[in-house]
Order: C-alpha cells, then sequence, then structure tokens
C-alpha cells in the first residue's frame, strides 16, 4: 500500500469517525503519536494501546460538533499528510473553539508507525 493509497483510508475512516477500526488495522503495535503541546498527558503516545488511550481520553473530555478532514498530500511512498478543521467542545465546561490542524504521518509496511499534529492553541 503506497502512501496515497493509506491516505485515502484514514480520509474515509476519519470521516466515518471509526477510529478504533482504523487503530486496529492501520497503525502498527509501536506506532507512536506526537502532539504540538502537552494537554496534561505529555505530548508522546508510545505503543498502539497508549493511543487507544489518547483516543479514549479524547472521547471522554470532548464533544465533536463538526470535523472535516481534506488530503492526502502524499509526500514520496513513506509520509503524506491530512489538513483537519473541528469544532469542538470542553464537557462540562461549555467552552468551544473551532481548530485547523496538520496532521503528518509516517508509515512502514503499509502501517502507520508515527503521526504528528501541528496546531496553534492561540
Amino acid at each position: 500500500m503506497n502512501s496515497q493509497e493509506l491516505g485515502q483510508i484514514m480520509v474515509e475512516f476519519n470521516r466515518s469517525g471509526e477510529l478504533g477500526k482504523l487503530l486496529d488495522e492501520h497503525y502498527a503495535e509501536d506506532a507512536v503519536s506526537v502532539e504540538a503541546m502537552d494537554m496534561g498527558r505529555g505530548r508522546e503516545a508510545v505503543g498502539l494501546d497508549a493511543i487507544r488511550a489518547k483516543h479514549a481520553w479524547w472521547e471522554e473530555t470532548m464533544i465533536m460538533h463538526s470535523m472535516e478532514v481534506e488530503g492526502p498530500f502524499p509526500h514520496g511512498d513513506d509520509r503524506f499528510a491530512l489538513i483537519f478543521e473541528s469544532d469542538v467542545e470542553v464537557k462540562g465546561l461549555g467552552i468551544r473553539k473551532k481548530g485547523r490542524e496538520v496532521a503528518l504521518y509516517h508509515m512502514r509496511g503499509g502501517k502507520i508507525v508515527r503521526e504528528e499534529f501541528f496546531y496553534s492553541m492561540v
């Protein structure tokens, strides 16, 4: 599977919201997820279980009002980027923000081995 193909699969899974299935089928066991900023849990989640826990925390903490994904933007055979635009609310606090971020995915053997998120909290 090349970066265009895996990138398109990522787009489809993100649009459908089936992120658990996405992790199970398309992430390596030793994958690393890196956030631009530490939100109290560290910037890096190392290993598939840690990435699943990060996703669970997000779902417990946030309400996703809308999310759009653009791409993929391939970079050779081993990387691609996606652009996300979202409207999220912190549960229980009523704080709602719209944001835009770039996600860079590195792949090996047809699976995601590293994801890096770029965004501003300004």
